[in-house]
Parts: C-alpha cells; sequence; structure tokens
C-alpha cells in the first residue's frame, strides 16, 4: 500500500505575534503498510483550539516541545484503513493525536476507538477534551450550588458554552460573555442562559452590575486580559475562579498585565485555581456517558463550526483568534 498524504509543517514560532500564512509548510509525501503495533488512520475531521499556537511558541510545559518541521499538532477522528495491531480493524472510527495530515500512522495504544454514529464529530468536542474540561473544570473547581450565579467568558465558544449549560442543571443563575449580538442571542435563546454581557458594545462593568447584583459566585475565565480584570472586581463573598485559558495571551504571544483587581480575591475571600484537564483523565469514560445522556435527552446542545478541506487547516486556526468560529472549531480534511 502507497498513499500520497498532504502534511502542514510548523514552520515558524508565532511569539509576540499573531499567527500568518508562512508559520505552515504544506508538503506531499507516502504512507506504506503499518509496522508492528501500528495503525494507518485516513483522517476524516480534525478539531482547533487557541492551545495549538501556544504549542508552536513551546510555552506550554505539559506538552513535549514542538519541532520545526514537524507535523503539526491535532487532535482528529479517523477511520482504520490498515492495521498490524489486534485490537483495530480496517472500518474502525477511532481518535488520537492525528496531526494536520490526510494518514496518520500511529502504535495502536495512541488511539481510542468511538462509535460510528451520529455523534463522530462530537468526539473532538463535547464528548472530547472540550467536554472533559468544562466537565470537570466546573465540578472540580468552581464547585456550584443550586442558586449560584455563574458568569463565563468566551461563553459561546466550545468550552464556555458547554460550561453554562452544566451549571444550569446544576441549579445555577448563568451569564455568558461573548462578542456580538447573535452570540449573546444564541447563549440566553437557544442554551438557556439566564443573561448575556456583550463585549463589543463597551461598558462591561455596568453591563455585569446590571445582570449579577449580588456579585459573582463562581467565575469561569477563557479569555484573560481587561474583561478578566472587570470581573475579578465583582466577586461574591467566598467566590471560586476557575482559570481555563486565556485566549487573549494567546494572540499576543506573551503574558497579559497581572489583574489590577486581584486584591478582592482577598476581600471576598475568593480562591482561585487553574487546572489541566488531563489530570482527570482517569474519570473521562464516566463524565462521557453523563454527558451523551444529557445530549439524548435534549438537556444540553452543542454547536460546530466546520471548515473544509486540509488546505484550509491554517486559516481554520486562525479563525480562533479572530471571533470567527461560532462552537467548536472543525475541519473536515476532505471536501465533501
Amino acid at each position: 500500500m502507497t498513499l500520497t498524504n498532504r502534511q502542514w509543517l510548523i514552520n515558524g514560532r508565532p511569539i509576540g505575534r499573531g499567527l500568518i500564512d508562512d508559520d505552515f509548510k504544506l508538503v506531499e509525501t507516502t504512507v506504506g503498510d503499518p509496522g508492528e503495533g501500528e495503525v494507518v488512520v485516513r483522517n476524516l475531521f480534525l478539531a482547533f483550539d487557541p492551545a495549538q499556537k501556544g504549542w508552536m511558541e513551546n510555552v506550554a510545559d505539559y506538552v513535549a516541545p514542538t519541532e520545526i518541521g514537524e507535523v503539526m499538532r491535532g487532535s482528529g477522528v479517523g477511520e482504520v484503513i490498515a492495521s498490524a495491531h489486534p485490537g483495530f480493524a480496517a472500518g474502525d472510527k477511532v481518535t488520537g493525536m492525528l496531526r494536520w495530515q490526510d494518514y496518520a500512522t500511529l502504535p495502536g495504544k495512541e488511539l481510542t476507538k468511538v462509535p460510528d454514529d451520529d455523534l463522530i464529530t462530537a468526539n473532538l468536542g463535547v464528548l472530547g477534551t472540550t467536554g472533559m474540561t468544562a466537565f470537570f473544570g466546573l465540578n472540580k473547581i468552581g464547585k456550584p450550588f443550586p442558586g449560584d450565579t455563574v458568569m463565563i467568558t468566551g461563553a459561546a465558544g466550545a468550552t464556555g458554552s458547554v460550561v453554562g449549560q452544566i451549571a444550569k442543571l446544576a441549579g445555577c443563575k448563568v451569564i455568558g460573555v461573548a462578542g456580538g449580538e447573535a452570540k449573546c442571542r444564541w447563549l440566553t435563546e437557544e442554551l438557556g442562559f439566564d443573561g448575556a454581557v456583550d463585549y463589543k458594545a463597551g461598558e462591561v462593568r455596568a453591563q455585569v452590575k446590571a445582570l449579577a447584583p449580588g456579585g459573582v459566585d463562581v467565575l469561569w475565565d477563557n479569555v484573560g486580559g481587561p474583561v478578566f480584570n472587570d470581573l475579578l472586581g465583582h466577586l461574591a463573598t467566598h467566590a471560586r475562579v476557575v482559570v481555563c485559558g486565556g485566549i487573549s495571551r494567546y494572540e499576543l504571544g506573551q503574558m497579559p498585565a497581572g489583574p489590577a483587581n486581584y486584591f478582592n480575591l482577598i476581600f471576598r475571600r475568593a480562591h482561585m485555581e487553574g487546572f489541566i484537564v488531563l489530570d482527570y483523565a482517569a474519570e473521562f469514560p464516566w463524565a462521557r456517558r453523563r454527558i451523551v445522556e444529557w445530549i439524548r435527552s435534549g438537556q444540553l446542545r452543542y454547536r460546530e463550526d466546520l471548515q473544509h478541506g486540509l488546505e484550509n487547516a491554517p486559516r481554520t486556526l486562525m479563525r480562533l483568534f479572530h471571533g470567527e468560529n461560532f462552537g467548536k472549531q472543525l475541519l473536515q480534511v476532505r471536501a465533501p
């Protein structure tokens, strides 16, 4: 078996600036038969996350450093086309770090079988690390109680939208921060959020005060920067602050200025904690089952932003930093 394999290679380090086309290089190689214990997977869909830019910069110490010239990392879902591993057969659907390419040859131990059903792409979002991040970050660190006010930045994104819905299931009042009227309407009208702050409309502090006059009990931050600082100034007593990500930092390529309102953690006897979702990997299976139940019962909704064609992978990643995606950013490797 010999197949032509398109691959996107890392060609630059976008430190202190946004991504550009020249940060990536498209090449063609060939794929042969799998070696002992290996599996050849035809990539179907790839997932995109802001953290991928951090991987290119080598600022994330929870993953191995990247090298210029290596295939760009990214999780995906695909179909086994050849296997030299007893646990996999042609036709199996799998997820793993498939990278930006048409075909991935990997040890079977690095792949996970998934059902071939209508939730196949959800394995890259709400049933993948996105959903696990929301589930464990909120329940292990946010610890929501019925009646709490939960506020989420980047709420219309893949992670934030799931956090808000899980908080609603826990009996909380949920307010999302998003950019633009359309995203804010989606949060309140379709996902059932109790309110939404449009940071693009200005006067964020006034909007927050009107929607959460008693303060914020659980603050989930995906963004960092000025909006996060404003929200720290509106915490309720004994608030829990969950630091999940910082898309503002990913775009700048450097750490933003420290929040001026951090002293409010003392005044409000609040708790602020960051986390890496992989710390809870042993518990993923039962959380996934719970989320599937919520989806099937209509209690949890998710949205996917699907782009097409491997040739568009760099531009698809850039969409995240321009606020163009609406839901989990995915790419179908071969255009339909």
